[in-house]
């Protein structure tokens, strides 16, 4: 019997143990392992450092037998994971997962759409959320999403993850619950720029606000299914915990910038991958190509490639063009 079919009415869910591999070693990686562990399901978390061990695990031993596979890759991995997939005999009914938010600088496309087309045929499904994975790793209390094209997928990852102190809702907007989550990581840099300089609460809450609508634009234009997923967890949520704390290395890049760091300095410091200094680049390429107004993003890129100072990103914002409040989606 499948996955599928074995969890959309098992006799006993309390008794139903699955099979997950965790592809990513990082924080977010071990702390989700940790997670499903923690409600007595079988993990295996597999990164390259696994095959320079004395016993080493490959990709394939990793996989074997797993009836969920979720990434939690940083962007630049992710094409490079779904081609070695691409050569195992994954079980016909498995379940992707992935956890990373970002774009491909190549294709510009979303983690999401670069595993459905090499596994056309797989459910895919999308974590996002506000989850810090710093404090996820803590225990303390958060709450998420699992986006799928596919009902019984979305439910299968949901009852994996669920605990008391993580709450996981559905959705069947993957592709908007991905872009949520991957568009706030710009947002969050200029956020940490507008903290940075001292601009106080009500210049961060105008940018915030602001800069929804610019991520909804994006978001439907690139096909999203709903804007309601904008103003839930995997949008508004992730956006305001990226732009609020100290732990997001988006927010850092940001800061450090307003601080008169160089952006290489900043890199080296957080020791990790600032995912949005990559997606600002992409969203360029995107915004152009499609003719989407992102102005805040814009500049945010702008300041990114060192073409201007944080002061003159924050002075190109304010003097625009005065316009009525309203979307234009």
């Amino acid at each position: 019997m499948s996955v599928l079919a074995a969890t959309s009415s098992p006799s006993d869910p309390a008794e139903l143990r699955l099979n997950l591999t965790v592809i990513g070693a990082g924080t977010w990686g071990s702390a989700l392992a940790r997670l499903v562990q923690l409600n007595g399901h079988h993990v295996r978390l597999w990164s390259r450092d696994c095959l320079a061990m004395a016993d080493p695990m490959t990709l394939a031993d990793a996989v074997l037998g797993a009836e969920i596979v979720l990434s939690a890759v940083s962007m630049k991995g992710v094409t490079s994971v779904a081609q070695q997939l691409q050569q195992i005999s994954l079980p016909a009914d498995a379940i992707l997962v992935t956890a990373t938010k970002g774009l491909d600088p190549k294709t510009t496309r979303s983690p999401s759409q670069i595993f459905q087309q090499a596994f056309p045929d797989h459910a895919i499904a999308v974590l996002s959320g506000p989850n810090l994975s710093v404090e996820i790793a803590q225990g303390l209390p958060a709450a998420t999403v699992i986006a799928s094209k596919n009902k019984l997928a979305a439910e299968t990852v949901q009852r994996l993850l669920s605990s008391d102190h993580f709450r996981v809702y559905t959705s069947l907007d993957p592709l908007g619950a991905e872009l949520g989550g991957t568009l706030k990581n710009v947002v969050a840099i200029a956020v940490g720029v507008c903290d940075g300089l001292n601009l106080g609460t009500n210049a961060k809450s105008a940018l915030i606000t602001r800069a929804l609508p610019e991520v909804i634009r994006v978001g439907m234009r690139l096909g999203a299914a709903d804007v309601e997923t904008f103003y839930g967890l995997s949008g508004l949520g992730d956006m305001l915990a990226t732009c609020s704390s100290h732990l997001s290395r988006n927010y850092r890049v940001g800061y450090g910038l307003a601080q008169g760091k160089t952006l290489e300095q900043i890199l080296k410091e957080i020791k990790g991958t600032a995912e949005g200094v990559n997606t600002a680049d992409v969203l360029m390429a995107i915004a152009d190509r499609e003719q989407i107004a992102v102005p805040i993003a814009r500049e945010v890129d702008r300041l990114l490639k060192g073409k201007i100072t944080p002061l003159q990103a924050v002075e190109a914002l304010m003097e625009r063009d005065l316009k009525p409040e309203a979307r234009n989606l």
